[in-house]
């Protein structure tokens, strides 16, 4: 095998040169991956956009991408539990272990956290990455490498259905239908909610929600959404929301349209940072809100979702680009979003 590996180098705002560098060595708890499929996030067309989001600025050259599976192509001499030619997703986020969050089990809000195309830790657009073994979760026979690399964002939609305690019984309204929002209706489904709603304004998004299961949908730019919600709820109004679009006009009308003494759990960030919210109603209804950062513990229970046929994640992805055409899939994910749901990397 070569020492040498193809990489994908951010090197400036929507810029993207294809370099050489040598394959890593993993150390003695690391296993090296040869990737085979990369997820396109947000974050990723973000910081390719614009360069930054919120504090966290790249400084290029820069490697994006973060959304991960691949092959076991070696091992330190540590490692017990996985092998050459293993499947694996890997969980992105190495944590510190040691600080008050980490013992006690929140390690997703651990400020120490080394994460994959978080500036200024470079990401997996590149043939190949070493990565601890613990955070390596390896795949069953019956699932693809594609759906590995979804596992981390259904953990993020996972992460906020179960914030939201989603179950049985419950009538959940997820507004956003990208995948995040997609995401987090299958896990609420998958969670035991008896009917999941998307609300958005993009058809083909809409349409790629009933696809995958979702109870109905709500054209907010062509329908009322507030007396929508109420006529499909027998006037009662929303279990549970799971808002992904950050939005504040669609908060305070997810505050409306929710059930006294509900839950909304915000996965979406603001673009500015913040949000004007109408408060008044919030605390007349005694809403209690959640809020998400990323996940944590999900992982193994995603991959076991997924392979058990609970949920399908692989239909979520409406595009895949070869390596070679890195730049493209990063332009065309911009430019195109009302067709390009999902775009993966296929290397």
């Amino acid at each position: 095998m070569s020492n040498k590996m193809k990489v994908a180098l951010m090197t400036g705002i929507r810029e993207i040169d294809m370099i050489e560098r040598e394959i890593p060595c993993p150390k003695d708890d690391e296993v090296l991956v040869k990737v085979e499929y990369i997820g396109i996030c947000g974050s990723d067309l973000h910081y390719y956009e614009t360069g930054a989001i919120g504090d966290f600025k790249v400084e290029p050259p820069f490697v994006l991408g973060h959304e991960v599976a691949g092959i076991v192509a070696g091992c330190g001499k540590g490692v017990k539990n996985l092998k050459i030619g293993d499947k694996v997703a890997l969980e992105p986020g190495k944590t510190c272990g040691q600080c008050y969050f980490c013992r006690n089990g929140l390690y997703n809000l651990c400020k120490d956290v080394v994460f994959f195309a978080t500036p200024p830790v470079d990401g997996v657009f590149q043939e190949y990455v070493v990565h601890p073994e613990h955070l390596s979760f390896k795949l069953p026979s019956s699932m693809s490498t594609l759906e590995g690399a979804m596992i981390e964002p259904l953990s993020v939609g996972m992460h906020a259905a179960r914030q939201g305690d989603a179950h049985v019984g419950q009538n959940v309204f997820v507004i956003g239908s990208g995948c995040i929002g997609l995401s987090s209706m299958l896990a609420a489904k998958a969670c035991g909610a008896s009917k999941v709603y998307l609300i958005d304004i993009v058809r083909s998004r809409l349409d790629k929600a009933l696809e995958l299961g979702a109870n109905g949908i709500i054209n907010s730019g062509k329908e009322d959404v507030i007396k929508r919600v109420f006529e499909l709820t027998n006037g009662s109004g929303s279990d549970l929301i799971i808002d992904t679009s950050g939005i504040e006009s669609a908060i305070n009308q997810s505050i409306a349209f929710a059930r006294t003494g509900s839950t909304i759990v915000l996965v979406g960030y603001p673009a500015s940072g913040k949000a004007n919210l109408d408060l008044s109603i919030a605390l007349n209804k005694e809403i209690t809100f959640k809020t998400v950062f990323r996940y944590r513990h999900q992982y193994p229970l995603c991959i076991s979702a997924v392979e058990s046929g609970v949920i399908n994640i692989k239909n979520m992805v409406t595009n895949i680009f070869d390596f070679n055409n890195v730049k493209e899939a990063m332009d065309k994910s911009l430019e195109d979003k009302i067709n390009i749901v999902k775009a993966a990397i296929k290397i």
